[in-house]
């Protein structure tokens, strides 16, 4: 029977676990944070595209979407701009390592064999990984040892090509593109109605010293919260980089857990509520 949901938590149990307990079907963990992104866009930004991600990939392999880690590590400033400002709201590593751990063994003890972590916030790798470690060691002392786990985050998925398209004046790097280019236009294909462009501030990329310093020193990021400019973006660019990103993961997914393509419902055509 068809899956009246690509969305795991709008499921009835029966058919949850009619659709997980062989083990067959796929697990998307969208992994986000509740961070700043300018005064242009919403706080809760790195949970809406990894879960639009999941979503479109979930439709694609015949997959289902988990209910996403709203809150994150803590913003760095070199990254997300840092954890002093206000709205942004984190949690300690062990935390998201603890919680993180305890639901891919959840999952597990369902029959899922296929987990896919899809991250929206660039701070939060390395504790998924330490996560996801954790968890496998200690399946194997329950005596699960079939699990595979992928861990991907979307924007390593943009190839050079898109980049050309997206930055024809010069890819200013991954590590400052918080609230820029790549984040504002993939909302503006998806959520126009949370994008406040005229609120956008046109700053230079930011510039950071070779070291850390703590407490953090504010005056390092750029007022606005970004730490590139965001003037650039356009929905235009946010379909080039849902297409690519969404065909790259899938093709990962495929590969990886050896999945055929999902005859489903178009992504493009079951936008998330």
């Amino acid at each position: 029977m068809p899956l009246s949901s690509a969305f795991a938590s709008e499921l009835t149990w029966p058919d949850y676990d009619a659709a997980v307990r062989d083990g067959t079907t796929p697990i998307l963990i969208p992994i986000g944070s509740m961070e700043q992104h300018g005064h242009h866009m919403p706080l809760h930004v790195d949970v809406l595209l990894p879960t639009e991600f999941a979503r479109r990939v979930a439709l694609a392999v015949g997959g289902l979407v988990a209910p996403p880690f709203t809150y994150g590590y803590k913003s760095h400033q070199k990254s997300g701009g840092g954890n002093h400002f206000s709205g942004t709201t984190s949690l300690d590593g062990a935390t998201l390592v603890a919680a993180l751990r305890d639901v891919v063994k959840e999952f597990a003890r369902h029959g899922v064999r296929k987990v896919c972590l899809v991250n929206g916030h660039f701070e939060n790798s390395w504790f998924i990984i330490e996560a996801i470690d954790l968890a496998l060691r200690e399946l194997r002392w329950d005596g699960i040892t079939d699990l595979k786990v992928i861990v991907l985050s979307y924007w390593d998925f943009v190839d050079p090509e898109a980049i050309a398209k997206l930055y024809p004046n010069g890819f200013p790097g991954w590590d400052i593109e918080h609230g820029g280019v790549l984040e504002t236009s993939l909302m503006l294909a998806l959520y126009p109605d949370l994008v406040q462009l005229d609120r956008a501030i046109d700053v230079a990329p930011a510039t950071f010293p070779p070291y850390d310093v703590y407490p953090v020193k504010p005056e390092w990021t750029p007022c606005s919260g970004t730490l590139s400019s965001p003037k650039e973006a356009s929905v235009e660019k946010g379909h080039i980089l849902l297409d690519v990103c969404t065909k790259g993961i899938t093709a990962a997914l495929q590969a990886e857990f050896g999945l055929g393509r999902h005859a489903t419902t178009t992504p493009d055509l079951a936008k998330a509520s």
